[in-house]
């Protein structure tokens, strides 16, 4: 059940929260009208300070320190990379996190029922705090790093790398961008002659793959505004849901993307598909390097990940009508 937030009275007077508003300057949708206009709506009801990201791991640190200050929230005003880093400062303590789409994509923001306009999502989040609907909700985590909405293993941290390495059109081409890098790594950036992985879940039961994805939403992604839908059953109440392919013929890709845009039967229906709920650790290993990323953020090339889910992890602010 949400949470009620309780107002503070200071020297007789009665004021709202205490909000850090977090703002990538470099994301997709962030301009410094957009800072202004949201920080005065913001500050009408609550004491707001501003703090600007300057370089990767940033947010994660002002979050943390806005826990250290005594902030009851933050709100974040940048891409999906930002979000993530954000709830890994505050996640375990009673700071609120409250999104507010910035970036190109904004999954989680949108899973959550907000729109894509942040000034429109900044008048929802006013009423979100107003009527102090907060809500603790499960993370996944993987290696001791937290994650909103998903891990990609394989093929997709691959199209992800590629993107980033094109970082500079994402404000310009954004999905066209996705899709063009999409196709590029898989016909020259990505070994598909054999499986890159194993996964043992906690039952014993091990499943080779070359893409999988563990998700805490769903959503996996959006297209357009269109859901790109893997695993339905995946949400914020309940445990980790992981979904592997074990091949990646173009074929039975193309019917995998078809079926999660709505198009033919659902993704787990596919043979080459193997999916599984109620994930609560699971760990992912080769004998050789392979690419994940976190929420849309790239980090590398590993040998194992370890998973969990964490319960209750994280005070998140939602929409009164999520």
């Amino acid at each position: 059940m949400p949470t009620r937030v309780q107002f503070r009275d200071i020297g007789g007077t009665v004021v709202g929260l205490k909000v850090l508003l977090l703002v990538n300057p470099h994301a997709s949708s962030v301009t410094a009208r957009t800072q202004v206009v949201i920080q005065k709506a913001l500050s009408a009801d609550h004491d707001v300070t501003l703090a600007a990201t300057r370089r990767r791991g940033h947010a994660s640190r002002l979050a943390h320190d806005a826990v250290a200050d005594g902030y009851d929230a933050v709100a974040v005003l940048g891409g999906d990379g930002t979000l993530n880093e954000a709830v890994n400062g505050v996640a375990g303590s009673d700071v609120a996190l409250a999104p507010l789409p910035g970036g190109s994509t904004n999954v989680f923001a949108r899973t959550i029922g907000l729109p894509d306009d942040p000034v429109e999502a900044a008048a929802m989040l006013l009423e979100t705090l107003g009527a102090g609907h907060i809500k603790r909700v499960g993370l996944g985590q993987v290696n001791g790093r937290y994650f909103l909405f998903h891990t990609g293993v394989g093929y997709d941290a691959a199209v992800v790398q590629q993107v980033e390495r094109r970082a500079g059109l994402k404000r310009y081409a954004n999905h066209a961008l996705f899709a063009y890098a999409a196709v590029d790594t898989w016909m020259r950036h990505y070994d598909r002659s054999r499986p890159r992985f194993t996964i043992y879940h906690a039952d014993g039961e091990a499943v080779t793959g070359q893409f999988a994805i563990c998700l805490n939403t769903n959503p996996y992604t959006y297209l357009g505004s269109r859901p790109f839908n893997v695993m339905p059953d995946a949400t914020l109440d309940a445990p980790l849901s992981m979904v592997t392919l074990r091949s990646l013929r173009a074929t039975r890709l193309l019917r995998t993307a078809a079926s999660a845009l709505g198009y033919g039967p659902p993704v787990t229906a596919h043979r080459h598909v193997h999916s599984r709920t109620d994930v609560t650790n699971a760990v992912v290993a080769s004998d050789t390097p392979f690419p994940y990323q976190l929420d849309g953020d790239y980090l590398g090339e590993t040998t194992r990940l370890e998973f969990h889910h964490a319960p209750n992890a994280l005070a998140l602010a939602l929409p009164l009508d999520y």
